[in-house]
């Protein structure tokens, strides 16, 4: 569980909002941002002009609050308006985050690691919830990095929406510059943190 001014009422937001599973994904991709954030910090590998910590966080995980209802259709487009149901508003360096996750939609280029994590880490968080699921325990903490990375490298038919292309971008030197390995290792880890919390 993350503690930051504030969290407590988007995560309500969030919750009240969203599909169970989708609240799930929301908070796993906290935790991936979160754990990221703390690999390029402790490696000195965050720019002048990075967001704080607790903007990454709170982009991971107000990042789909308008998957839903009337806003569904326009997602991610009404990640404002979504949160003004709330009396919530965000941070302008947050709902930059926000839209570089679906860039293709919003017109948002990513410009900061921020950015790219949340780009190349949303789909991975479901690709490691599928690898779960099929263990006999269901557990997080039984998933191997070994098991990820076969199934994102060599089996795509496995979780076929998984979009493995936006993932291995986590490469990119003017990006995350990360190998795909340790990328995913970052995020899994990050999600085995807060197992509890993802009834997993």
């Amino acid at each position: 569980m993350f503690f930051y001014p504030g969290r407590d009422k988007y995560a309500f937001a969030v919750q009240k909002q969203l599909e169970p599973n989708i609240y799930k994904h929301s908070l796993a991709l906290e935790a991936c941002m979160a754990g990221l954030y703390d690999y390029f910090a402790a490696n000195n590998l965050l720019g002048a002009n990075e967001p704080s910590k607790e903007e990454w966080l709170l982009a991971g995980l107000v990042h789909d609050i308008d998957y839903a209802g009337e806003y569904k259709p326009f997602h991610p487009t009404k990640t404002l308006e979504a949160l003004q149901q709330y009396g919530l508003s965000l941070p302008e360096n947050v709902h930059h985050i926000v839209k570089a996750h679906a860039p293709a939609i919003t017109g948002q280029k990513q410009e900061t690691k921020a950015d790219w994590a949340i780009f190349c880490a949303d789909s991975l968080t479901g690709l490691i919830v599928a690898v779960a699921l099929i263990l006999p325990s269901k557990k997080l903490a039984d998933v191997k990095l070994s098991s990820v990375m076969k199934r994102l490298l060599h089996q795509p038919r496995f979780a076929a929406g998984t979009r493995r292309e936006e993932i291995k971008m986590c490469t990119n030197p003017e990006g995350l510059n990360l190998p795909v390995e340790k990328f995913v290792e970052v995020c899994l880890n990050s999600m085995k943190a807060i197992a509890p919390e993802l009834g997993m």
